[in-house]
C-alpha cells in the first residue's frame, strides 16, 4: 500500500518512520529538503520535491495525510491538494485542528467527491517506539479504506485506534482528550508541589514519583514521564515557570461553555496555564517538565523572557 505524508516535522517525520518500518510505501513532502533527504534514507521514504509530485507518485485511489500546524497552513494545504486530487481520492488531517474546521473541510472535500478523515493523533515524541493512539472521523468506506495505514501506526493492529463517528468527531475527540490531559497535568503539579514546599519533612519527590507508579490509584504515563524526569532533575531550578497551551484546551472549555456542561476542573487547569505568565512556582516548572517530556514541547529556560 502506498500513501503520501505532507509535512515531515516532529511528529509527521516519526510518523513517515514507523509506516515505512510497518510496510506501507510512503510518499514524502516537506518543505525542508533536507527532512526529505534524511527520511528517504533512513527508512526508504519516496522523496517528493512538492505536494503536487507527491500525489503524482500515486496509483488512484490516492491517500495524503497531512501532518501540519492547524490553522492557515492546513487550510492552504488542503485546497491545493482539492484542485489536484480526483474522485475517490482521500485527505486525512493528522494534526490538531479545530473541529468545526474538520466539518467544514469534509464538506468541501465531499463537493468534489473526494473523502476526508480527521485523525486525532496522540502519542507526542514517543509515538514512533510505542505507537500512536488514533482516534478517526469519517464516512465508512474511507475509514475501511484507511484502515491498513492506522493499524501500522497503532501500538497494535487491533488496539489503539477507533473509527469513532463521521467526519469531525475524530478532532472532537481529541480535543476532549487534551481537555482531560490539562487537568490531570495540573492536578499531579499541585500535589507535588505541596510535597515540595513541606521542607521539614525533607521529601524526596523522584522516590516518592516512582513509589507512586507501582500499583498507586494514580499511576499512568504521565505519572512515568515525571518521575523519570525527577530522577535527573529534582529543583528544576533551570526550567523557567511558563506553561503555554496548544488550543485544543482553550477549544475544550468553549465547547463546554456552549453545551452548558460543567466542566470546572477543565477550565480551572486552562485558567492555571494562562497564569503561570505572571506567577513563579514549582508546579508550574513541573507542568512545563510533563509538556516536554510527553509531547517534545519547548521548555523555557530560567534566564528566557515570557
Amino acid at each position: 500500500m502506498r500513501m503520501a505524508m505532507i509535512g515531515l516535522g516532529k511528529m509527521g517525520g516519526n510518523m513517515a518512520r514507523r509506516l515505512c518500518r510497518g510496510g506501507i510505501e510512503v510518499v514524502g513532502y516537506d518543505r525542508s529538503g533536507d527532512a526529505v533527504q534524511k527520511l528517504a534514507g533512513d527508512v526508504g521514504m519516496i522523496a517528493a520535491d512538492s505536494t503536487a509530485d507527491a500525489v503524482s507518485k500515486l496509483a488512484s485511489p490516492r491517500i495524503v495525510w497531512i501532518m501540519l500546524p492547524s490553522g492557515d497552513v492546513t487550510e492552504a494545504q488542503i485546497d491545493e491538494l482539492a484542485q489536484i486530487l480526483s474522485t475517490g481520492d482521500i485527505v486525512i488531517d493528522g494534526g490538531n485542528s479545530n473541529y468545526h474546521d474538520s466539518v467544514r473541510r469534509g464538506a468541501k472535500l465531499a463537493s468534489k467527491g473526494i473523502g476526508f478523515m480527521d485523525a486525532g493523533t496522540s502519542g507526542g515524541v514517543w509515538g514512533l517506539e510505542n505507537g500512536y493512539c488514533l482516534m478517526v472521523g469519517a464516512e465508512p468506506h474511507v475509514a475501511a479504506m484507511v484502515e491498513p495505514i492506522l493499524k501500522a501506526l497503532a501500538p497494535a493492529p487491533d488496539t489503539g485506534w477507533a473509527h469513532v463517528g463521521p467526519v469531525g468527531s475524530g478532532h472532537f475527540v481529541k480535543m476532549i482528550h487534551n481537555g482531560i490531559e490539562y487537568g490531570m497535568m495540573q492536578a499531579l503539579a499541585e500535589g507535588l508541589a505541596l510535597m515540595e514546599n513541606k521542607k521539614e519533612f525533607v521529601l524526596d519527590l523522584a522516590k516518592i514519583t516512582e513509589l507512586w507508579r507501582h500499583g498507586s490509584v494514580v499511576r499512568s504515563w504521565l505519572l512515568d514521564l515525571t518521575a523519570e524526569a525527577l530522577q535527573s532533575d529534582k529543583t528544576l531550578e533551570g526550567i523557567a515557570p511558563y506553561v503555554s497551551d496548544s488550543g485544543e484546551g482553550r477549544w475544550t472549555v468553549i465547547e463546554a461553555i456552549e453545551q452548558g456542561v460543567a466542566a470546572p476542573v477543565l477550565s480551572l487547569a486552562l485558567q492555571m496555564r494562562f497564569q503561570s505568565q505572571d506567577d513563579v512556582g514549582y508546579g508550574f516548572k513541573l507542568l512545563s517538565l510533563m509538556r516536554n517530556a510527553f509531547g517534545g514541547h519547548a521548555v523555557k529556560e530560567q534566564h528566557e523572557n515570557h
